[in-house]
């Protein structure tokens, strides 16, 4: 850790309190792809098993890009899945 970091830290609690210290979460531009691609994915997955198609990564793909006019990679698809499954979303789309 560097001498003017922790300056940094000390002065802003000094200005604002133990508030100042909290984390935040950096702005950054909206997740339009994926934010599209699960619009698209989350629906399929949760319908029943029995009734559903087997959806594999390129065939959701496939599907995101024929309803929502999105071209979306594997990889990032894989990983807003993965976000999404971790924090309440569909389980066990891998």
């Amino acid at each position: 850790m560097r001498e003017d970091t922790v300056r940094l830290w000390r002065s802003d609690f000094m200005k604002d309190g133990v508030g100042a210290l909290k984390a935040t979460v950096a702005p950054g531009p909206v997740p339009e792809k994926s934010e599209a691609a699960l619009g698209v994915a989350l629906p399929l997955l949760a319908e029943p098993v029995a009734d559903r198609r087997n959806w594999t990564i390129p065939r959701l793909r496939a599907e995101i890009q024929a309803r929502e006019g999105v071209s979306i990679s594997r990889s990032q698809l894989s990983k807003a899945l993965r976000k999404k499954s971790s924090v309440g979303g569909v389980p066990g789309t891998r």
